[in-house]
C-alpha cells in the first residue's frame, strides 16, 4: 500500500495490522505539512474534511491551505461541537454531505478534531459506499493518545456510549502537538487521564515518569509532550496489533471506562462530565474497588488519586455537579457496556500500578455495596 512520507517527524509509531498497517506521526507544526506528508495516500487529489465548529475556527483553514499546496482539493463538513454530535442524526447528515461532496469509494475522508469527530467521521467512512479510507488528524490530547488510534469508530445511543459503530482503521494518524496549545485547560486535563491510563494498565515506570513530569506536559514542554504521546501510542498500537476487535487483551484499555461511561450517561453526555473526567473518576474507583476487594495493598489507590488530583482531574462522585442515579440504576447502565457478556459485567481491576487485568468474576452485590459507599461519601 502507499506510505505517507514520515521523514523528519519527531517520532513515529507503527500500528502493525498486516496489509492494513499504518503509521502514527508525532511532532510539532505538522498541520502545515499535512498535504506534503499525506499526498502519497491519495488516489486522486480530492478529500472531504469533517470537523466541528470550534476546531474549524482554529485549524480548518491552515489544513486546507496545506492540502491545496499539495494539489489536493478539500471540501469541508462542519458539525456542531460536543458529545451530542455523536448521534444517528449527525451520522446521516455527515454521510449525505460526503456523498454530495462527490466522495467515492477510492477517495479519502479526513477527520479533523477530537474524539467525537474522529469517531463519527470514521464511522461515516466505514459505512459510506461500504467503506471509504480516512485519515485521523486529532486536535485534542485525548484523541491523540486514544481515540484516533486503533480503528474504533461509532456513535452513542440512548442506551449508552459508543454502542453503534464499526472497527475501521485509518490509513494514517497525524499528531501535531502544537494544536494542544489551543485547548482549554479542562480539555487538556481530560485528555491527560488517558495518558495516565497507559501507565496504570501496564507500565509502572511510565506512570512514575508522569508523576515527575506532568507539570512539564501541562506547561507546554514539547519534548515532554512528545514522549508522553509517543509512549501512549506505542502501548495502544501493541495492544491493537494483538487484539484488533477487542475479544481479549484490548479490553485492558478500558480501565476506568465501565464506571466512567455509566457516569457519563448519568450526566447526560454533557459538560457536567467530560469523557476524560469520567475516565479519571472511573480509574480512581477501579483502584479503590480493587483495594476493597483486597487485590492491592493499602496506599496504591491513594497514590493514583493524589496524582489525578494534582492535575485537576476529578476522582470522586462528589466532584460531579448535580444528582446521580442510585447504585442499582448505575449498574443497569453498565449492563449496556460493550464488554458485558450474557448480561454479566466486565471490569478492569488492578493488582498494582501497571498491573491491570480483566475479570467477569465480580459479584454484583459487591459492586452495589461499593457504589453505595461512594455515593454516601458525596
Amino acid at each position: 500500500m502507499p506510505k505517507a512520507d514520515l521523514a523528519n517527524a519527531n517520532a513515529t509509531v507503527a500500528v502493525d495490522l498486516g496489509s492494513r498497517s499504518y503509521g502514527i506521526t508525532i511532532g510539532e507544526g505538522l498541520l502545515k505539512e499535512a498535504g506534503q506528508r499525506l499526498r502519497p495516500l491519495f488516489k486522486r487529489p480530492l478529500t472531504a474534511i469533517v470537523t466541528d465548529s470550534h476546531v474549524a475556527e482554529l485549524h480548518l483553514e491552515p489544513l486546507r491551505q496545506s492540502l491545496a499546496a499539495a494539489g489536493i482539493e478539500a471540501k469541508s463538513i462542519v458539525l456542531p461541537a460536543g458529545e451530542a454530535t455523536k448521534s444517528y442524526r449527525h451520522l446521516a447528515e455527515t454521510c449525505d454531505s460526503l456523498l454530495a461532496a462527490g466522495i467515492e469509494r477510492r477517495d479519502m475522508v479526513i477527520a479533523l478534531g477530537g474524539g467525537v469527530i474522529g469517531d463519527l467521521a470514521g464511522f461515516a467512512a466505514a459505512v459510506l459506499r461500504r467503506g471509504v479510507d480516512f485519515i485521523q488528524i486529532p486536535t485534542t490530547l485525548l484523541a491523540q493518545v486514544d481515540s484516533s488510534v486503533g480503528g474504533k469508530t461509532g456513535i452513542n445511543s440512548a442506551h449508552g456510549k459508543n454502542l453503534v459503530g464499526a472497527f475501521h482503521q485509518p490509513r494514517a494518524v497525524l499528531i501535531d502537538i502544537a494544536l494542544l496549545d489551543t485547548l482549554p485547560s479542562r480539555e487538556l486535563a481530560a485528555g491527560y487521564a488517558e495518558v495516565a491510563k497507559y501507565g496504570l494498565i501496564g507500565d509502572a515506570e511510565f506512570f512514575a515518569w508522569l508523576e515527575a513530569n506532568a507539570s512539564s506536559i501541562f506547561s507546554g514542554d514539547a519534548q515532554a509532550r512528545i514522549k508522553a504521546i509517543t509512549r501512549s501510542c506505542e502501548m495502544k498500537a501493541k495492544i491493537v496489533a494483538e487484539d484488533e476487535t477487542e475479544t481479549g487483551v484490548r479490553a485492558l484499555l478500558n480501565l476506568g471506562h465501565t464506571f466512567g461511561h455509566a457516569l457519563e450517561a448519568a450526566a447526560g453526555y454533557s459538560s457536567r462530565l467530560l469523557h476524560g473526567e469520567g475516565v479519571a473518576i472511573g480509574m480512581a474507583q477501579a483502584f479503590r474497588f480493587s483495594e476493597k476487594l483486597g487485590l492491592i495493598p493499602k496506599g496504591q489507590a491513594a497514590r493514583v488519586e493524589k496524582h489525578l488530583r494534582q492535575v485537576d482531574l476529578p476522582t470522586r462522585l462528589a466532584d460531579i455537579e448535580g444528582a446521580l442515579p442510585e447504585p442499582r440504576k448505575l449498574i443497569d447502565i453498565m449492563r449496556q457496556d460493550k464488554k458485558a457478556v450474557a448480561g454479566k459485567l466486565t471490569f478492569i481491576l488492578v493488582r498494582g500500578v501497571g498491573e491491570a487485568f480483566i475479570t467477569r468474576d465480580v459479584e454484583e452485590k459487591d459492586v452495589l455495596a461499593f457504589l453505595a459507599e461512594e455515593q454516601a461519601s458525596r
